[in-house]
Formats: C-alpha cells, structure tokens, sequence
C-alpha cells in the first residue's frame, strides 16, 4: 500500500526556512527539513523567489520602528538608519533579501509606510519621504551587508583576516604617499566608523531634500549636479 504523502502548511514552510536562515534557504533545504519533496513545497510557494518572499518577509514582520517625537529631521533618520542595521545584523542573511527589492511584502510594505509617515509628520511630502526613506534604507542596507560579510570573514578565520589586516597596514605605513597621513587618522570600532559614514550620507541627502521642497526640484538639482561633475554641457547650453 502507497504511503499517504506528508501534509504541510505554510507556517511549516515559514518555521522550517527560520529555523534553517536565509543564508541557508532554499527549496531542496526546506523540504528536506520537512521530510518532503521540493514538489510538496511548489503546492504552497512560487519557487526560489516565493520561498524567500514567504520566510523574509516573516523575519520583516519583527521589526517595529521606534519614533522619538522629540528628535528633528538628522537625529530621527541616524535614528531609523541604526535600528535597521541593528535589525539586518540581528538576523543574518536578511541583507542581501533586502537588497534584490524592498519593500517586497506586506511586512516591508508597513516598515515603509512607518517611516514615511515620521517623515511627513516633520514637514515632508508622501512622496518626498519615500525618496528619502528608500534613499536611506538602501544606502543602510548596503552599508550593513558589507559590514555582515567582515563579520562572518572574521568568525570562519580571525588569524587569517588578522594577519592580512596587519598586513594591509604595514604596507600602508611604510607608503610614501599614504604612511604619514595613516599615522594621524584615529582608529574607530566598525559599528561607530559604520554610524560616521551614514550620519555624513543622511547631512548630504538632507542638503539637497529638505523638508517642503518637492521631489521635482530634488531630482533636477541632483541631475545638474552630476551633469556639472561629468562635464557635460548645462540643459539650453550649446553643445
């Protein structure tokens, strides 16, 4: 007699692929995890892409953004930038999730939405606020993600990273150009040189997006810019 084929749901699905990490997720892991097949899964996710959908945005659901009311435009987005990388180091793998399209669900969705409401409650408009949130959310993630992979180097091999760093260094201080200038320059854990870079990114994006100025005017400051920075002639300049 046939054996009846094992039942699943989706928060068998969700509770297998926590358990294994979104750096360890896929189809094949997950049914192996269930005892099943990866046909048995097909029933319930679209794929590679459905299943990532499926067990990140259930790692997304956790993260509840804290508002200061008392905190102005910087602090509130140094703020917003800090719990996010705490969220993205807090559970491995969601980082590079994040980075292939955010918002992708429900959950990202309201982790938006949260964020762009703070922002309108500070003088800015809807649509100004998803520039600027998306803005500093990606810039975040990418910043956390290339913070993640130093961490995981430094945990599978701390003697050997420590030895290139010595070595990286050592070849710095004996440069003729770039020895005396290392000298000076003061030393700082990752977690604060990470938090220095984003609050330089957040005074930069807020120079050319302030509050009330609309995003048109956003965009078209950001496209002379560049224009100026590349060379290329200013819109109504002869060629």
């Amino acid at each position: 007699m046939v054996g009846r084929a094992a039942r699943i749901s989706s928060d068998d699905i969700v509770r297998a692929g926590r358990s294994l990490g979104m750096n360890e997720l896929s189809v094949k892991a997950v049914a192996g995890e269930l005892g099943v097949t990866a046909a048995a899964l097909y029933r319930h996710v679209d794929g590679r892409w459905g299943l990532e959908r499926l067990v990140g945005e259930s790692f997304l659901a956790e993260l509840t953004l804290t508002d200061d009311p008392r905190h102005g435009i910087e602090p509130h987005l140094l703020s917003f930038a800090s719990q996010l990388r705490e969220f993205v180091l807090g559970h491995p793998g969601i980082a590079r999730y994040l980075q292939v399209l955010f918002p992708r669900g429900e959950a990202g969705r309201r982790v938006l939405t949260d964020e762009v409401e703070a922002l309108v409650r500070r003088g800015y408009t809807a649509e100004a606020a998803v520039v600027l949130s998306g803005a500093i959310a990606s810039l975040t993630i990418a910043v956390t993600a290339s913070e993640e992979h130093s961490i995981t180097i430094e945990l599978a091999d701390a003697d050997g990273i420590g030895r290139e760093r010595r070595s990286a260094v050592a070849g710095l201080e004996v440069d003729a150009g770039l020895g005396a200038a290392h000298a000076v320059l003061p030393q700082f854990e990752r977690g604060t040189y990470v938090l220095l870079v984003l609050t330089g990114a957040i005074r930069g994006l807020l120079g050319v997006a302030p509050p009330g100025r609309p995003v048109a005017d956003i965009i078209t400051d950001l496209a002379a810019t560049q224009r100026e920075l590349q060379g290329w002639p200013s819109a109504g300049s002869p060629a």
